[in-house]
C-alpha cells in the first residue's frame, strides 16, 4: 500500500456494529462478515434494530444493572441525568429525544448494563482483522462480506474497502437491499464480486406497510444489477401471511424470469425467526412481531412447496442461506 493511499484510507471510517468471523452464511466459504451501521427499511421482522440508525447509540440490558445505589455511576457522568429512568432502582431507560448518545454511561458502567451499538473504524483497522484469516479464505473460497443494516449509507467506505481487499486477491460480497440511488450503488459495485440482495414482496403497498418504503426503486435496481451481469444472490425471507400466499410468489417468479432475465445464481428462501426481542427492548423500540402466531413444522413444509414451485419455474431456489 503506498503511502497516499494509507493516507486516504486512515480518513475514511465506518461505524460498523458487529463482526462476524468464520461465518459460512453470507457468501461463498469462510468469511469476515462487517455490518454497517445505517438502513432506509424498518421491516418488521428485522432482528437487527441496533442497525437502523447510522449512528452509535447506547443499548439498556436492566437485568445487568447494580442499581443506582449501589453504583449509581450512569448518573454522575450524563450531562442530564434527568433522561435516565429507573425502575426498582435499576435502569430501564433513557429518552432517545434528549440523548446526545455521547456514550459516557457506557463508559462509566462497571456492568455493561449500557451496551454500546456500534464503533467508529477506518479502513485500516479493518484490513488489520480481516487479514488475519486470509489463509482461511483462500483454502475454502472464501472473503469479506458488508452487511447491515444497509451498506449503501456508507458507499465510499465500502468501496475503499472492497478495493482494497481485491488489491489483496480477497473475494468480496456486499448484501444490502438495493434500496438506494443508484449512483451510491456505482461506487462499490465495481469492486465487488457477488451481491446478495433479497425481494421481500411484490405488492409496493403491502411493501411499503411492512419495510416502511415502497419497492420501485428496488425493482429498478434489480433490474439494472442483471443487466450488468453482476453476479448475484436473491433471498426471500419467507413470512407468514405476510408474503408467502400464491398471488406473491407467482409474481416474485415472473419477475425473476421475465425482468431478470433469470440471471439470480441461487434464490434461498429464509424462513422467519424471532430474533432480536432483547435487542428492541434496550433500544426502548417495540417488538413489532409480537402477535405473529404460527405452527412451524406446517410453515417449513409450506416454505418446501414455494421452493419446488421456484425450481419448477427454472429457478435454482434453495431453503436457507447455502447455494447447494
Amino acid at each position: 500500500m503506498t503511502l497516499c493511499n494509507k493516507a486516504h484510507n486512515d480518513k475514511l471510517h465506518g461505524n460498523v456494529f458487529n463482526i462476524q468471523l468464520f461465518t459460512l452464511d453470507d457468501g461463498p466459504g469462510i468469511r469476515t462478515e462487517l455490518f454497517l451501521k445505517g438502513c432506509p427499511l424498518r421491516c418488521h421482522w428485522c432482528g437487527n434494530p441496533e442497525s437502523f440508525k447510522h449512528y452509535i447509540q447506547p443499548g439498556i440490558y436492566t437485568n445487568k444493572c447494580i442499581g443506582k445505589d449501589k453504583c449509581g455511576a450512569c448518573i454522575d457522568v450524563c450531562p442530564d441525568s434527568s433522561m435516565l429512568t429507573f425502575v426498582d432502582g435499576k435502569l430501564t431507560d433513557i429518552d432517545r429525544s434528549k440523548c446526545t448518545n455521547c456514550l459516557k454511561c457506557h463508559d462509566a458502567c462497571p456492568s455493561d448494563a449500557v451496551k454500546k451499538w456500534g464503533n467508529t473504524l477506518s479502513i485500516d483497522e479493518c484490513m488489520k482483522i480481516i487479514r488475519k484469516d486470509k489463509g482461511f479464505y483462500q483454502r475454502s473460497g472464501g472473503g469479506v462480506t458488508v452487511s447491515g443494516g444497509d451498506p449503501i449509507g456508507q458507499a465510499d467506505f465500502v468501496a475503499e474497502l472492497f478495493k482494497t481487499c481485491q488489491a489483496e486477491d480477497i473475494h468480496t460480497c456486499l448484501e444490502s437491499s438495493f434500496y438506494g440511488k443508484w449512483s451510491q450503488l456505482e461506487k462499490f459495485l465495481p469492486h465487488t464480486n457477488l451481491v446478495i440482495s433479497d425481494i421481500k414482496h411484490m405488492d409496493t403497498q403491502i411493501h411499503k406497510a411492512y419495510t416502511g418504503v415502497y419497492n420501485e426503486r428496488i425493482l429498478a435496481n434489480l433490474k439494472k444489477l442483471a443487466a450488468e451481469n453482476v453476479p448475484f444472490i436473491l433471498r426471500i425471507p419467507v413470512i407468514p401471511n405476510v408474503n408467502d400466499d400464491e398471488k406473491n410468489i407467482q409474481a416474485t417468479a415472473d419477475f425473476i424470469v421475465n425482468e431478470l432475465d433469470n440471471k439470480v445464481r441461487t434464490l434461498q428462501l429464509l424462513s422467519f425467526m424471532r430474533l432480536g426481542e432483547e435487542k428492541y427492548q434496550s433500544l426502548g423500540l417495540p417488538y413489532p412481531m409480537t402477535d405473529v402466531v404460527f405452527e412451524r413444522q406446517e410453515f417449513q413444509q409450506k416454505i418446501k412447496k414455494i421452493a419446488e414451485y421456484f425450481n419448477s419455474r427454472g429457478i435454482h431456489c434453495v431453503i436457507g442461506t447455502k447455494e447447494k
